[in-house]
């Protein structure tokens, strides 16, 4: 496991660091470029909801090894409202706001794992892993 990166996302910036952060452990971890396509994308589309609905938050990504395998996980962590309906936000086509409704179900089919915690009131945090193959 390395040295996790924890960024800040109080701003356009910070989506863009996080991308760039993301991709960089990616490649590092010797993720193929579908792979890191893949996983880029989920990371800026939770980067981009913890800024908007969580009123920003942090990101932690890794390289871990577990299990005899090795991934990419990334921790995105907001203090925002919360999600009311875990199931219908993760429906595909729902928002919440202007998007796409694509986000959060999107982002799970992007990726290997995905947990997403959240409550009202508490704030939400997602985890999301892609394992090398």
């Amino acid at each position: 496991m390395t040295e996790p990166a924890v960024l800040s996302i109080t701003g356009n910036n910070g989506v863009v660091m996080a991308r760039q952060t993301v991709r960089s452990l990616a490649q590092d971890c010797r993720l193929s470029l579908v792979e890191q396509t893949k996983l880029v994308t989920a990371a800026s589309e939770l980067a981009r909801n913890a800024l908007i609905y969580g009123g920003g938050g942090t990101m932690t990504a890794s390289i871990v090894d577990e299990f005899g395998r090795r991934g990419v996980r990334v921790v995105f962590a907001d203090q925002g409202p919360g999600i009311a309906d875990v199931d219908l936000a993760l429906t595909d086509g729902w928002t919440s706001g202007n998007g796409m409704g694509l986000g959060l179900s999107g982002s799970r089919r992007l990726v290997d794992d995905f947990v997403l915690d959240s409550a009202v009131g508490r704030g939400t945090t997602v985890t999301i892993t892609k394992w090398a193959r």
